[in-house]
């Protein structure tokens, strides 16, 4: 499925695709990207019978040492058996701040941007599937991976996740959806 343009009005179609295909295909996991958490109340809504991860920034990415999702969010979404996971985006991390110091040509951010050929939200799946991986969130088994451009969510894989030390072993099996448009 192709949207004519990114953002957060794709959001239901999005979780709606993603669920439909992952049980499709049997798969019982979905990682979604979630800054205040509306995306994630959106597939709690949704992934009946799926396990859900969801995946926000990192404490301290827009201001030093005060996180991005409020507390309030997380906890009762964690009450209602979402895990939140909150880390460092593994596609860029501290490279961006060599980048941004130094200047130059660094292999994860040029990662990224090669995903973002894609769309921003297929390299935020892939991002927040590592993420999860990382966390200690996932099985290992294929998933269904949620990202999105700026607000709510636009894109849907399916994918066999990864850790980011081994980053190279991930599968990108499907797109479900994406913006056509970027």
């Amino acid at each position: 499925m192709y949207f004519d343009a990114p953002g957060k009005n794709n959001t239901e179609a999005t979780l709606k695709a993603a669920f439909e295909r992952g049980r499709e295909l049997g798969i019982r996991e979905v990682a979604v990207a979630t800054t205040t958490g509306f995306s994630a109340y959106k597939a709690l809504e949704i992934f009946e019978g799926f396990r859900i991860v969801a995946v926000t920034y990192h404490c301290g990415f827009r201001e030093p040492f005060k996180t991005v999702i409020p507390d309030e969010v997380r906890k009762d979404l964690e009450e209602k058996n979402v895990r939140v996971v909150m880390a460092t985006h593994a596609l860029s991390g501290v490279e961006r701040s060599l980048s941004k110091k130094h200047g130059g040509l660094y292999p994860v951010l040029l990662i990224a941007d090669t995903l973002r050929l894609f769309g921003q939200g297929v390299k935020v799946a892939v991002e927040v599937s590592i993420m999860a991986a990382d966390a200690g969130a996932l099985s290992g088994e294929d998933m269904v991976a949620v990202g999105g451009t700026g607000k709510g969510v636009d894109a849907a894989l399916v994918l066999k996740p990864a850790n980011q030390s081994d980053l190279f072993d991930m599968r990108i099996r499907e797109v479900v959806c994406k913006p056509r448009t970027f």
